[in-house]
């Protein structure tokens, strides 16, 4: 995810649609070579791209088609090779070309013997036909795309807003916009398995590309080899359901980041207690609602753009001394004088020409409205709102307010019902408090592919259990999966390690946001 602020899938997919083995499309012909620069900041001189047509349409086959560029880190010891292991970076929407460079610094050797590591970025989204909605990144004030409601608990502006970007999107995303969604970007995954020569393909990605591992794992079942998913999110709850978990979610996280500054009081003077450290933050909230400051970059500064700000650094431990930043600005009206905070909401993204500036957000918004339909009453959404305002008061009810998804087209398909048939071959990773995708979800998920898969939980709040940065028995257990094919015994559970390593690396799911 990129560093502006996070982001973060129950109907059967049509038979027919699902590519079958004894009707699999002959391989391209890839022409690999160098790769185009790096969207994350991460990259490998050893890798190589391709870029190879995919249908626009799987309903019509032989019909347009669009680009989808594919990166390989080749295997160092080709006779130990086992075969392809896939990365997606989340988002949706992040482009996840590079991650192969990113993962490459984490693996141990008798993995990186045993893989091709292979990146791409998703239809729609950085170098596969890019996607925009027309606006500059201006045109997505955090607190309205991530849809804080007014003061008052109005959503009145959030709709306003969402029926602007629905018209925009429609307008400028063509006739590609409505085909990006999981289910294709699945069967992209296997044209890409297919174009590379694999009878299987394996896979390690959390957050969003936890569902896009779940839905290839689902519709080809027996194409899957070896499958991590990470950050789990509940498969039938795509997608208004899945973020109304926001709002119970981050009032769970919270207790870490308030036991974190009683610890620091000396430093931060936020409270020498975790209840003086949310009083002091609800003062902060109450302040900033009545009466907004001016950024000097950002502009207004409200409680709503503090809300999100802090939601979105809550993703690990590492990134709460650029809270204290936030606060410490909407304490006083002055950032601190060792550093700034304001990166966090502005695009870390490079000036890439063919790249539209808003691809990150436009190419989200084409998933979550193309993979199942959203509730179309405002006064649903209203109630909601007001309902867990009350009872989760942090997060002021965004995670059920209306999105643009709520307006326009709705989904050419339905979603894919992630279900246990298959093979015994995915290994579930979460940590407890993960303010993105809630515990709860990972629970949905682990339900979904009953005998399929092991869960293993952890003792945090991070979001990214493979998390080398905070190593735990996740972590190990990924490692030797990927390794050997050797799933737990048993659903697990454990504290993260307690003196961890400085690596230097973090999780992945902490790039390119």
């Amino acid at each position: 995810m990129r560093r502006s602020l996070p982001v973060l899938v129950a109907a059967v997919t049509l038979a027919a649609l699902a590519p079958q083995a004894s009707a699999e499309p002959r391989p391209p012909e890839l022409a690999w070579g160098k790769c185009p620069p790096s969207l994350i900041g991460v990259d490998d001189p050893r890798m190589v791209c391709t870029t190879m047509p995919v249908p626009m349409d799987y309903r019509n086959p032989k019909g347009r088609t669009i680009d989808v560029v594919v990166s390989k880190l080749p295997t160092a010891k080709p006779e130990k090779r086992r075969g392809v292991l896939l990365h997606n970076g989340g988002g949706p929407g992040v482009a996840s070309l590079h991650y192969p460079a990113a993962y490459a610094r984490i693996y141990p050797q008798e993995v990186l013997d045993q893989y091709d590591l292979i990146g791409f970025d998703p239809r729609g989204v950085g170098y596969s036909t890019p996607v925009t909605c027309g606006r500059p990144l201006e045109g997505y004030p955090p607190d309205l795309y991530f849809p804080f409601p007014s003061t008052d608990g109005s959503i009145a502006r959030n709709i306003e807003f969402g029926k602007a970007l629905a018209r925009d999107c429609e307008l400028h995303g063509g006739e590609v916009r409505p085909h990006i969604t999981t289910a294709n970007t699945a069967r992209d995954m296997d044209r890409i398995r297919i174009a590379l020569g694999e009878k299987k393909i394996s896979y390690n990605s959390g957050s969003y590309g936890s569902y896009l591992g779940a839905v290839y794992a689902t519709m080809f079942a027996d194409r899957s080899d070896r499958f991590v998913i990470d950050s789990n999110v509940d498969p039938n709850r795509a997608w208004h359901d899945q973020f109304a978990l926001w709002d119970p979610g981050f009032e769970l996280r919270f207790p870490d980041i308030a036991a974190w500054f009683a610890e620091r009081h000396e430093t931060y003077k936020f409270g020498a207690t975790p209840a003086e450290v949310r009083k002091k933050y609800e003062a902060l909230l109450a302040k900033l609602d009545a009466n907004p400051i001016i950024d000097p970059v950002f502009g207004r500064f409200d409680g709503n753009v503090l809300r999100i700000a802090t939601f979105g650094v809550s993703y690990h431990t590492i990134q709460f001394p650029q809270m204290a930043q936030y606060w410490a600005f909407a304490d006083t009206g002055v950032y601190p004088p060792d550093g700034l905070a304001k990166d966090a909401l502005a695009s870390a993204v490079p000036t890439v020409l063919t790249v539209p500036a808003d691809n990150l957000r436009a190419s989200q918004l084409a998933v979550l409205c193309g993979d199942a339909e959203a509730p179309r009453d405002m006064r649903h959404y209203q109630r909601e709102v007001t309902i867990h305002r009350k009872l989760f008061p942090l997060m002021a009810g965004a995670g059920t307010n209306v999105w643009s998804c709520a307006f326009g087209r709705g989904p050419v398909e339905p979603p894919v019902k992630v279900t246990s048939k298959g093979p015994a071959n995915v290994l579930m990773i979460q940590t407890l408090r993960d303010p993105a995708t809630p515990y709860i979800g990972a629970l949905g998920m682990r339900h979904a592919l009953g005998q399929r898969a092991k869960m293993v939980s952890v003792d945090s709040g991070n979001h990214g259990a493979f998390d080398p940065s905070s190593p735990s028995c996740a972590l190990r257990e990924s490692m030797r999966f990927l390794a050997t094919g050797v799933l737990p015994a048993r659903d697990m559970f454990c504290k993260p390690d307690p003196a961890p390593s400085a690596t230097g690396q973090v999780s992945p799911l902490l790039l390119n946001r």
